[in-house]
Order: structure tokens, then C-alpha cells, then sequence
């Protein structure tokens, strides 16, 4: 019998810090393992220091993942998501616990669900121009917004990099980019057109902040968040649907204006976002 609270620890101490797992995916991991251990203690009312690895059998995490989705209404890329941390956890143990190797293989054997596929949301040249029209530029909030969105239709950033991006991942001049960190800890340069560089150069000076301030700040100066974006994305959308109905039928989210960019990019469309800006 292997105790589990000795694995559960080193795996979050040390190997996702040898892994350099982002905050995000420390999180993510960690309300996991909440959830498995509350689950647990309900379902075999043992505590989570008195858990054995062996209580954790391919049925038991098999009936865990049945419950988040019948009882907690989580749906299948959640309950993806929860099945991948679990993997990563037993894959650790698998290393250092080989006595429970017959155990952990049946739990790393357990597949994920498939979700249906959706279909992939964007919005037009117009829908596009209307959205950039909307935020009114006679006040600092309003030229931040356009700015923003203007970045985020034509660069294809995610939200998380957009709010990321400070006053020093600004290059302007000739081969003008933004850089940001990404997914998976990845460093990349995204090149900006003429049009869209020379916005978010009258940005900077109006901004007038620090290498390591965020370039789109909230109304106190520090980074905005992920909900903070899609509040501000939310308004501009009902606003611009009065001039273009037919972003009154979409759900408008960050994403799907790097869904814009994407497509527009593949489809060499990319000329509409300089001439609305």
C-alpha cells in the first residue's frame, strides 16, 4: 500500500516545477485534485492524508469523472481537461511507485470523451469594421479598446496574451511585431501591418508607461483580465449590431476574433482590418 499524500506532493513541488507548468495549469491541476479528494472522502470516507494510490482504481476514477459531468454539469472538455491531470499524476507515480504498475497502467488507459465539433465562429469584413468603429475614440478608455481589438483581429492573439503584453513587447519601426509568450511557454514575434503599427504607436505615447507596464491597462493601471476583455468585447459587439445586424446572431468572444484573423489570414482578406482601423 503506497500513500497517496507523499506522491500528490513531489508530483505538484517538483515535477511541474520541473516541468515549468504555467500558473494557469498549476491551477487547473490543483482544483483537480480538490475535487477527486472531496469526492473521495464522500464516496469512501476516508481522508485525503489517509488515502492509498490503491484507492484510486481505474472504476473509482472511471465513477469520479461520471460525477462531474452527471452532477456537477461539467461538460466534455472539462471533464477532458480533469482526465488529463489525473494522467499526468499517474504517469509521475508510475516512476515511483512500480509495485502499482498493473494499477496505473488501467488508469492511464482510461480515453478521453470526443466532443462534437462546432463550427468554427468569425466574423466578416464588415461585421469586422463595424466592431472597430464602435468604441469611441474622444476618451483614453475608448482609443484603448479600438487599439486592443485592433491588435487582437489582425495579430490572431489569444485573450491570455493580450492581456499579457507589456510596453516593451513593442517593436515599431521597420519589421514592427509584438512579442509575447504563449501557449506551452513558447516566445514568438507576431508582425503588425503599417496601419495597425502606427495605432498602437500613438497608443504608446498616450499610454507613456514603463517597459514592464501592460500595454492595454485597466482603468487603474494594471492588467486587465481575461472576463475584463470579454465585458468590454460584449458592449462594443451590442453597440456595433446597430449598424451591422448580423452580429446580433453571433456569439462574439476573443476567440473568435482570432478565429477572424486566422481565416482572413489563409484567405488573404487581411487588407479590411488596416482600412477599418
Amino acid at each position: 500500500m503506497t500513500a497517496l499524500a507523499p506522491i500528490l506532493e513531489a508530483f505538484f513541488t517538483e515535477r511541474l516545477a520541473q516541468r515549468q507548468a504555467s500558473p494557469h495549469t498549476v491551477a487547473s491541476y490543483r482544483d483537480t485534485f480538490c475535487l477527486l479528494l472531496r469526492y473521495a472522502r464522500q464516496r469512501l470516507g476516508t481522508a485525503p492524508s489517509q488515502l492509498d494510490l490503491t484507492d484510486l482504481d481505474a472504476p473509482f476514477i472511471g465513477a469520479f469523472l461520471d460525477h462531474l459531468q452527471a452532477e456537477r454539469g461539467n461538460g466534455i472538455t472539462t471533464r477532458n481537461n480533469r482526465l488529463a491531470a489525473i494522467h499526468s499524476l499517474f504517469g509521475y507515480a508510475a516512476l515511483r511507485c512500480p509495485e502499482h504498475a498493473a494499477l496505473i497502467s488501467r488508469v492511464l488507459a482510461i480515453p478521453g470523451k470526443r466532443a462534437s465539433t462546432t463550427l468554427v465562429s468569425f466574423l466578416t469584413p464588415a461585421e469586422t469594421s463595424a466592431l472597430l468603429a464602435s468604441p469611441g475614440r474622444g476618451n483614453w478608455l475608448g482609443r484603448r479598446d479600438h487599439a486592443l481589438i485592433l491588435v487582437a483581429v489582425q495579430t490572431g492573439l489569444r485573450v491570455s496574451e493580450l492581456t499579457s503584453l507589456t510596453c516593451g513587447d513593442v517593436t515599431l519601426g521597420i519589421g514592427a511585431n509584438l512579442r509575447c509568450q504563449g501557449k506551452g511557454r513558447k516566445e514568438r514575434r507576431t508582425p503588425l501591418t503599417r496601419t495597425v503599427a502606427q495605432i498602437v504607436s500613438d497608443w504608446l505615447r498616450e499610454r507613456d508607461g514603463q517597459p514592464g507596464d501592460p500595454l492595454f491597462p485597466s482603468r487603474t493601471g494594471g492588467r486587465l483580465s481575461s472576463d475584463a476583455v470579454t465585458d468590454l468585447l460584449t458592449r462594443h459587439v451590442t453597440a456595433a449590431a446597430r449598424r451591422c445586424p448580423s452580429l446580433s446572431s453571433k456569439n462574439v468572444t476573443p476567440h473568435t476574433l482570432r478565429h477572424t484573423a486566422v481565416i482572413c489570414t489563409a484567405s488573404g482578406c487581411v487588407s479590411y482590418v488596416s482600412s477599418a482601423a
